[in-house]
C-alpha cells in the first residue's frame, strides 16, 4: 500500500455528493467528476459507498495491463493515471477490466477517464478534491498511522478476491472489525439476472 493514500470507510458516508461536486473543480478534469458515488441496495437501504480509482499494484493495474496503446501510465508512487489524451483510443479494454468498475469512456471525446488520486495536488503533499470536503471523514486521506491514530483500532484491506483472482490496491477500505476475512471478497452481490430480481 501506498504511504499517503485514501481510505474509504463506507460506514461514513451519508450520501450527500460532496466528494462527486469537490472533483468536478478539478482542473484536470474540469466539469467531470471522476468519482461515482453507489447506492449498494438503493431502494432498500439509504446507504451509500464513494468509488474512487483503487490504485491496482498486482504488478499493474488491470486497466493499464490491457491498454492496447500503452495510454494508462502508472507513477513511480504507485497512482495509475488517466489515460493519455494523446494515446487512448477509446477501446473501453479498460472498462471491461476494471474489477471495481472505476473507468468510464467518454463516447464523444473517445477518452477513458477516471481518478488518478488529483495527482495535480497529492503530488505536492495536498490532499485530493474528494477528502477535503468530505464532511464525516467516509474519504480519508493520510497514512494508515495517521487513520488510527484518529480512528483506534480501525482495521483497512488492500486486498480483494474476485473469484480465484486477488487484487492488490493503492487505495484501501475501512472494514469492520469483528467481520475481518482476508483477502476481502470483490463485487457486490448479484441482485438481478436479465432484468430478474434474484436476491
Amino acid at each position: 500500500m501506498m504511504g499517503r493514500t485514501i481510505f474509504i470507510d463506507p460506514g461514513r458516508c451519508i450520501g450527500c455528493q460532496a466528494c462527486v461536486s469537490a472533483c468536478r473543480e478539478c482542473d484536470s478534469h474540469r466539469g467531470k467528476s471522476m468519482i461515482h458515488l453507489d447506492y449498494p441496495d438503493e431502494g432498500h437501504s439509504v446507504a451509500s459507498l464513494p468509488t474512487v480509482c483503487m490504485h491496482c499494484e498486482d504488478p499493474v493495474a488491470p486497466c493499464a495491463e490491457v491498454c492496447p496503446a500503452d495510454a494508462i501510465l502508472v507513477t513511480a508512487d504507485g497512482v495509475v493515471q488517466q489515460a493519455d489524451t494523446t494515446r487512448c483510443i477509446g477501446c473501453a479494454n479498460c472498462v471491461n477490466a476494471c474489477p471495481f468498475g472505476v473507468p468510464k469512456i467518454d463516447l464523444q471525446a473517445k477518452l477513458q477517464m477516471k481518478c488518478n488520486l488529483c495527482y495535480d495536488r497529492t503530488a505536492y503533499g495536498l490532499a485530493p478534491m474528494c477528502a477535503t470536503v468530505c464532511p464525516t471523514g467516509a474519504l480519508f486521506y493520510g497514512t494508515l498511522d495517521e487513520l488510527r491514530a484518529e480512528r483506534p483500532g480501525v482495521q483497512v484491506a488492500d486486498s480483494f478476491t474476485f473469484g480465484d483472482v486477488v487484487v492488490h490496491t493503492g487505495v484501501a477500505m475501512v472494514v469492520p472489525a469483528d467481520k475481518v476475512q482476508w483477502p476481502v471478497p470483490g463485487g457486490l452481490p448479484v441482485v438481478e439476472i436479465n432484468g430478474r430480481d434474484v436476491r
